[in-house]
């Protein structure tokens, strides 16, 4: 079974839903009709440019640019983390610490499947490489979001209790379990209730594309079943990372709360 093409006038088409959603907005006074418009608008920008990246890097197959390109989807993976923080670590910290998570929690595992279950030639191989590491960083870019943003946020409520324990004669490690394990479970419960629901309440878009394109079902559902192994794996790992390493950053090592490096700030 061939896949089904798509015209512009089936997209014209299917734009008229986006007409009527901002209808819905002017009869109703919800004044989104404007953020409506500029985010269709960046959306149809946004994935055609990706669209024609993604055809030069099919076209020449080159560790080089396979690697530019997934490091300019990491970098700009950095920046939406930093920009969903209410309170930022101070100086390069702010960006630093989220990107590095992501980019070792997203490699390790993108490369751990390119090199072993999908085993492409030749294993960088842009076709493979990009989009599996798009549904992995994406995935982990909300649980190092989630993860960071809670530790912060908790950790400034809980100054007291925090500083409590440490005087009671916890280390940092000790007095920071309880909020460690608030930021942890916060990272992990997208991925974990995904999971949950995936297949009776929702058919993931990968398996549907494939589905869609004239893939067999029953290989379909392999697939999808392997990325969520691989998100919930980048996910555990980049979380993990992050709320251990922030909450080393803002404790030193004479076992004190060090809530001085973070900055005020809402969200970008």
């Amino acid at each position: 079974m061939n896949a089904i093409a798509l015209s512009n006038w089936d997209l014209a088409l299917a734009a008229l839903l986006i007409v009527i959603n901002g209808g819905l907005s002017l009869a109703l006074s919800l004044r989104l009709e404007r953020q409506l418009l500029i985010s269709t608008i960046r959306m149809i920008v946004q994935l055609t440019l990706v669209g024609l990246v993604l055809t030069t890097l099919f076209s020449h197959v080159s560790p080089l640019w396979t690697s530019l390109a997934a490091l300019a989807m990491i970098a700009f993976a950095g920046h939406e983390v930093t920009a969903r923080q209410e309170r930022r670590l101070t100086g390069g910290w702010s960006y630093g610490l989220g990107t590095g998570c992501m980019l070792f929690a997203a490699g390790v595992v993108t490369i751990f499947a390119l090199s072993t279950q999908v085993s492409p030639d030749p294993w960088y191989h842009p076709r493979y490489a990009i989009p599996l590491l798009g549904m992995v960083l994406g995935n982990t870019m909300t649980g190092v979001s989630l993860g960071l943003h809670t530790l912060t946020s908790t950790l400034t409520r809980e100054r007291a209790a925090v500083e409590a324990r440490l005087m009671l004669g916890a280390d940092r490690h000790e007095a920071l379990l309880p909020v460690t394990r608030t930021a942890m479970k916060a990272a992990m419960m997208p991925i974990i209730n995904s999971m949950a629901a995936t297949g009776l309440v929702a058919l993931p878009g990968m398996m549907t594309g494939q589905i869609l394109a004239g893939a067999d079902p029953a290989e379909a559902v392999k697939y999808q079943i392997l990325v969520m192994f691989l998100i919930a794996g980048g996910t555990s790992i980049g979380a993990t990372g992050v709320v251990l390493a922030g909450g080393r950053r803002l404790t030193d090592a004479r076992h004190r709360l060090r809530l001085d490096r973070l900055q005020a700030g809402k969200a970008a």
